[in-house]
């Protein structure tokens, strides 16, 4: 029961702190929105920081297993050099969630923004978030044989957060088809080199 209580908390919230941000929901928010009493918080998180980065580990675990399921799905739907496929696929899974109805921006670049300090522990946990997509990019990239995959995949990494950013601030939903086009003409230059 108690763990229950816990993810109840936790999900409370990642929702909350999704559209709201994290400063401006409080802690009383949180519990009258979840229906659980403030000693249960306190037994579960010893403070607010505590719960932001227990929301940022679930919301990392969900996201990166969302994206492993998703880019299987959309890989047989491109048109390109096969060996793209998959990192193509990224694309057309940023541009699913940014076209679907529960797309506020990033948890992670929004935890970056309002915890600037690079040693507070919320920061470390939004930028651990960002090193894993980026390996998952250089997992992506390894049919290609790059010399500087590490390289390549921080280069593409800057269109994904580009496309986030863009997205929300212009709430222009095409930017992840612009990213995919723009990370296609960059690796075709890799390719052909």
């Amino acid at each position: 029961m108690a763990s229950l209580k816990r993810d109840q908390l936790v999900d409370t919230a990642l929702d909350l702190f999704t559209k709201q941000g994290y400063r401006a929901t409080g802690i009383d928010k949180i519990l009258s929105e979840s229906g659980i009493a403030k000693m249960t918080l306190y037994n579960h998180f010893n403070s607010k920081d505590e719960l932001i980065i227990a929301v940022l580990g679930k919301r990392d675990e969900s996201f990166m297993s969302w994206l492993r399921e998703s880019i299987p799905r959309f890989s047989p739907q491109q048109k390109c050099n096969p060996k793209l496929y998959k990192i193509m696929a990224f694309f057309d899974a940023l541009d699913e969630w940014f076209n679907s109805d529960n797309f506020y921006g990033c948890n992670f670049i929004n935890a970056c923004v309002e915890f600037k300090r690079v040693d507070d522990p919320i920061h470390a946990a939004a930028s651990a978030h960002k090193k894993l997509v980026i390996q998952m990019l250089q997992e992506l990239l390894a049919e290609l044989h790059l010399e500087n995959v590490h390289d390549v995949a921080k280069q593409i990494h800057m269109l994904v957060e580009g496309a986030i950013v863009m997205a929300v601030c212009l709430n222009d939903r095409t930017t992840a088809k612009i990213a995919k086009e723009t990370a296609q003409h960059l690796l075709s230059s890799y390719i052909e080199a």
